[in-house]
């Protein structure tokens, strides 16, 4: 009896130390071994072997599954709440707060981004379009653009130019 005891004890280990490399699913394994090896314990207690090595062993072996199974909920439960990763910006509307000259901010999904705009000066209030997002820097299509033109005159890309207020 003492040799299956030890067999399971040593298990709980192996597959603990495993799954601090594998995951929450090997943890929750070792803590499921732990649980039958707590219960072969006493199982010997019952039996009569009620030597202070015994109670020391299942001690500590109550101790380590509980604790592994701690983790393996943890990590599992983790993995259901986080749900799917945040959705990329990528090809989401927003509005340009400020001019973007190229630089400037925009406004997409109620946060405030610092972006560039790649088609010309987009003026605030245009409404704009995320092609990337690097960190916390966008790059954005603006849908009325305007662009300097020469002479310091400013007018829309698809209009007459008209002259630049300043």
């Amino acid at each position: 009896m003492w040799v299956i005891a030890g067999i399971l004890l040593g298990l709980v280990v192996l597959v603990s130390l495993v799954g601090f490399h594998a995951g929450p699913h090997v943890h929750a394994v070792a803590g499921v071994i732990g649980g039958l090896g707590a219960a072969w314990l006493v199982l010997m207690a019952v039996d009569g072997r009620s030597a202070p090595l015994l109670w020391s062993l299942l001690v500590a072996d109550l101790v380590v599954s509980t604790g592994v199974g701690f983790l393996a909920w943890k990590g599992l439960r983790a993995s259901i709440t986080d749900g799917p990763p945040v959705a990329s910006l990528e090809g989401t509307e927003g509005v340009a707060v400020t001019d973007l000259v190229p630089a400037g901010i925009v406004r997409v999904r109620g946060e405030q981004w610092s972006a560039a705009s790649v088609n010309g000066t987009v003026r605030a209030g245009t409404r704009v379009q995320v092609l990337r997002a690097g960190g916390v820097r966008l790059e954005v299509w603006g849908e009325e653009p305007e662009a300097t033109l020469p002479g310091g005159l400013v007018g829309p890309t698809s209009g007459e130019p008209k002259e630049q207020s300043t």
